[in-house]
């Protein structure tokens, strides 16, 4: 009863703060309750705040009452760091309603953004004046969602990551509890001390809790140029990426790799996806390259498309065997397409990692030696960004495979690729998804321990209490 008690006069502080709308019904809940790949648990209350000074209350609120909290945007993650656990003890926070008016400061190129703002409304407002936010993923997430998991995207090489994006941050703290505090300015540079608003970008707001952004934006470009194009083999494909950062330079906004196993599932999933390729059957693997520039043509001297194409029949025989150009949103449907094709052929054992970019293609080719020795009714279904490193190395396991999915046999797959790209390639276990529950055991493993110790003094200066997010980042202590 005590608890049951306690349970009522929460809620009725928490309504009194934010409103009957800003208390999301049990019919509801299983929206935040449920992530996107991962994470499936219980919320205690899901509570909606529309303005930064209600987020502050409620954090305060909760806070008093030693209530876990949860921050959550559009819960587009893919490693369980925004969905509650399965006490039913903590409280989402969906910040979807923090949605207070964009400004944007065109001769500085920067924007203010709440954090519950989509992308695609980010970028519809900024491309009235000609500009964007050009981080390309195939989730529309918030914009508090992409700071906090730090989202990289297919156009990182250009434009790097949000971190490299992010010029202040509102940052609403559980310690002291409720404060609000606005860290960096509209400043590309400012060097008057330890640039702290970096501690709060892909840690999953577990120091504390993003409610706005400053941003740095970008001219949209008035030429792009795409092919679809097959190396002649695995060593190639440095080889082309090296030449064509020579030859484009910043040109280059895009060098996705996608295999045939995951070109053939998004074909076979999505009625409007054809094979670029035509009458020949899909390559084992091919290269997505895209090139884009805010010149245009009369100072370019010749179309982005053509200069693409020229450079390409340069390379046949020598880097690439073939190459489908032009046919821009077909080809980018086709990529966008990838995790949903995975996704319809069976359940994803999905690896989110990253290696030199000069050793990724030979990860690659072990990893499906790997899978195929020890694993051979398992199908990879892998696509990455080959320009950064990143891979996601997704394998599925098929449905029709004729062996029951067994989450033992998949344990050890994940210790085998996750070793493999860490100790063996001196990479990362998690390229751009970050740290949640469903990945805490590898940060553990692979943490050095004094990146740990250091996590864990800020994690109780910063959350003494340890109320704020799925992800503690102590030394050895992950909330799961």
């Amino acid at each position: 009863m005590h608890k049951m008690q306690q349970s009522v006069h929460l809620l009725t502080h928490l309504r009194a703060i934010v409103g009957d709308a800003g208390i999301v019904g049990e019919g509801d809940l299983a929206l935040h309750e449920n992530g996107a790949r991962y994470g499936a648990g219980k919320a205690h209350l899901v509570v909606r705040p529309a303005t930064v000074e209600e987020v502050s209350e409620v954090v305060k609120t909760c806070i008093a009452h030693h209530v876990p909290l949860i921050a959550q945007g559009a819960n587009t993650g893919l490693v369980g760091a925004s969905t509650p656990d399965a006490s039913g003890h903590q409280v989402v926070l969906s910040l979807t309603r923090l949605r207070q008016p964009m400004a944007l400061d065109a001769g500085n190129r920067s924007v203010d953004a709440g954090a519950g703002l989509r992308l695609h409304e980010l970028n519809d407002f900024l491309s009235e004046d000609g500009f964007w936010f050009p981080i390309d993923l195939s989730a529309d997430p918030t914009i508090g969602g992409m700071v906090a998991a730090n989202t990289g995207g297919t156009r990182l090489i250009r434009y790097g990551d949000v971190r490299h994006n992010v010029l202040a941050l509102e940052i609403v703290l559980f310690n002291p509890p409720g404060q609000i505090v606005r860290l960096g300015r509209a400043l590309r540079k400012d060097n008057t001390g330890p640039d702290l608003k970096h501690l709060f970008i892909g840690t999953a707001d577990s120091f504390g809790i993003v409610v706005g952004a400053t941003l740095q934006v970008h001219h949209k470009p008035v030429q792009t140029a795409t092919a679809l194009v097959i190396p002649v083999s695995s060593a190639a494909v440095n080889i082309l990426l090296s030449e064509m950062e020579r030859q484009f330079g910043d040109w280059l906004a895009a060098f996705e790799g996608m295999s045939g196993n995951a070109l053939d599932a998004a074909i076979a999933h999505i009625p409007d996806l054809r094979n670029p390729f035509h009458p020949e059957i899909l390559p084992e693997f091919a290269i997505l390259v895209k090139l884009e520039t805010c010149l245009p043509i009369g100072r370019t001297g010749k179309a982005l498309q053509e200069m693409l194409d020229d450079f390409l029949e340069e390379q046949f025989g020598f880097s690439i065997m073939n190459a489908a150009v032009g046919k821009r949103a077909a080809l980018w449907s086709l990529r966008h397409g990838l995790s949903e094709g995975a996704k319809a052929l069976g359940p994803i054992i999905a690896f989110d990692v990253s290696v030199p970019r000069s050793s990724i293609m030979h990860f690659r080719e072990l990893a499906i030696a790997l899978v195929s020795r020890y694993y051979p009714w398992l199908r990879p279904v892998d696509f990455g960004h080959i320009a950064d490193g990143g891979l996601h190395f997704n394998v599925v396991w098929p449905r029709d495979s004729g062996t029951p999915y067994d989450a033992g046999a998949v344990s050890p797959l994940r210790d085998a690729i996750y070793a493999l790209a860490v100790e063996q390639f001196g990479g990362s276990f998690s390229a751009e998804h970050g740290v949640g529950p469903h990945n805490a055991t590898f940060c553990q493993r692979y943490t050095n321990p004094l990146n740990k110790s250091w996590c864990g003094a800020l994690k109780f200066l910063f959350d003494p209490e340890k109320l704020g997010g799925r992800v503690d980042f102590g030394p050895g202590i992950f909330s799961t």
